[in-house]
């Protein structure tokens, strides 16, 4: 948003709330009879200005016909509406919006040429404001796929991304972060993470995402537990009580043009080695890290498939992240398999409780993998000495003190909370005897989403079995979970044409 003035006359209209969900994006609705746009020339798809009083938005323009919307009238999709703060009835100015210089730079980028920091500041500043519409995102995010981005552009797009937002300032001492690449499903480490380490005396604000391409974010989960959407005061209180928190970071602006980007990704299916590097890095240094392990998940059918790819990946996170102020360790790990037995908001939340109350029947690699990563991060703070991180951090999971500092965590965020069940559920069987050789972990990920993860926080998917299990013709090799009877009968249509994702080898005779 940026400042103007409303200049009441022909070019008003009153404003209706439709409640329409376009999920972030801002879109105008308007008559095809209406005056305004017979005379500024409106057509469906055209970028418009919205202003009431000092306060402006940029929104696309859908057409509509019919009696539910007066030619006189304007409707905001809910997005809009939040982002202009109207009152019902409200009168607001519309007209074209400033032309988008920056949109020369994106053209350039789309050309092949490099971009500087001049023009990425210029690009990610209107992304910020809401000026750019979906089209104009999906191409600066296409230009930047792949390779497109080099070393010194990354680091520029970083900087770019930080400077478009809040900073969150900590004072003296480490911050500790950690972040995980992804494409691993139920990967939920960080729920267990950040209250041993928070246990252990050093802090750890965790600033969270929800699902970009995957059936649960860790922001999603922990929602299913505690509330998430907290402001920066809010976060700066419960850390100082608890010395840790496990937040939304879409709910402050830490790095706010990440989430516009995302928005479009997400959609498009795209994940370029340098915008992945940006996004991360920019939430880290606005959130006031000073040290990030990024857990690195390696395997055929994770985000990164070979040691190759990874150490690339890994390199190129070093060096932003020390352009950037920040240190970064990279950890790579496993990435073969799902963890634990959920997969979906809810599920994974469950997982986690089970492994925090050591329970005896808690999923045994979630807690071996937050166990070594939390052992990383004792001892890159000087919490541990070497080699004695992983001891450390093993003591505060059983004497319960990473139970009792979790339950702390919730209470300070807004008071804790049980994680929903679905109402529906389903088994899908071996189709032979034998040995479980593979598992797909891309192809669980999408069996998991067309069930209602993680919109329905209690879908997903419940694993019965691990790689190397050995298994009877008709028995369960996961359990579908859905809020409704037509997401399951959809997930599981799609799950028995899918017999590669989890793969069984018949024993030979």
């Amino acid at each position: 948003m940026f400042p103007s003035v409303a200049r009441p006359g022909a070019n008003s209209l009153r404003l209706r709330r439709l409640g329409i969900d376009t999920y972030q994006e801002p879109v105008l609705y308007m008559h095809r009879d209406c005056h305004v746009c017979h005379s500024e020339g409106f057509e469906a798809q055209s970028r418009v200005e919205v202003a009431l009083g000092a306060r402006t938005i940029v929104a696309t323009l859908n057409v509509v016909t019919g009696a539910f919307l007066r030619a006189d009238e304007a409707g905001l999709s809910e997005a809009a509406w939040r982002m202009l703060q109207p009152k019902e009835g409200d009168e607001a100015t519309l007209r074209h919006p400033a032309p988008l210089e920056s949109l020369g730079h994106v053209r350039a980028k789309v050309y092949g040429r490099r971009l500087g920091s001049p023009a990425f500041d210029a690009i990610i500043t209107d992304v910020a404001a809401g000026r750019y519409s979906d089209l104009q995102l999906a191409a600066f995010v296409t230009a930047c796929a792949g390779d497109g981005l080099d070393l010194q552009e990354t680091i520029s797009l970083t900087r770019s991304m930080v400077a478009a937002g809040e900073r969150i300032d900590w004072g003296e001492g480490l911050v500790m972060d950690k972040h995980c690449v992804g494409g691993l499903p139920g990967n939920r480490t960080t729920m267990i993470i950040v209250p041993i380490v928070a246990a252990c005396g050093l802090r750890m604000p965790k600033t969270s995402s929800r699902a970009i391409t995957s059936p649960a974010g860790t922001a999603d989960t922990m929602e299913t537990l505690a509330p998430v959407d907290l402001d920066v005061m809010q976060i700066k209180r419960v850390v100082g009580r608890t010395g840790g928190c496990i937040a939304w970071g879409g709910a402050v602006r830490l790095s706010p043009a990440d989430d516009v980007l995302i928005r479009v990704e997400r959609p498009l299916d795209l994940d370029s080695q340098g915008q992945l590097v940006a996004s991360v890095l920019s939430k880290k240094a606005a959130a006031g890290a000073t040290h990030v392990v990024i857990d690195m998940p390696v395997g055929l059918t994770a985000k990164v498939r070979s040691a190759r790819a990874a150490a690339q990946l890994g390199e190129h996170l070093e060096q932003v992240g020390r352009a950037m102020g920040l240190q970064v360790r990279v950890v790579q790990t496993d990435g073969l398999a799902p963890v634990g037995r959920g997969i979906g908001p809810a599920l994974e939340a469950r997982d986690v409780l089970s492994v925090l109350q050591r329970h005896p029947s808690a999923p045994a690699d979630l807690a071996r993998r937050a166990l070594a990563l939390t052992a990383e991060i004792l001892e890159f703070g000087g919490a541990a000495p070497a080699g004695t991180g992983l001891a450390m951090a093993t003591a505060a999971l059983e004497d319960g003190r990473a139970w009792t500092k979790f339950q702390e965590i919730c209470e300070a965020q807004g008071g804790m909370r049980v994680p929903p069940i679905a109402a529906y559920r389903q088994p899908l069987t071996a189709p032979r005897a034998g040995t479980v050789i593979a598992i797909d972990n891309r192809r669980l990920a999408r069996i998991a989403k067309l069930a209602g993860a993680p919109k329905s926080p209690c879908a997903g998917i419940e694993m019965e079995i691990a790689l190397g299990s050995v298994v009877e013709r008709g028995q369960p090799l996961f359990t579908l979970n859905a809020a409704t009877p037509g997401e399951l009968a959809y997930a599981m249509e799609y799950a028995t044409s899918q017999v590669e994702a989890v793969h069984v080898m018949e024993e030979a005779l």
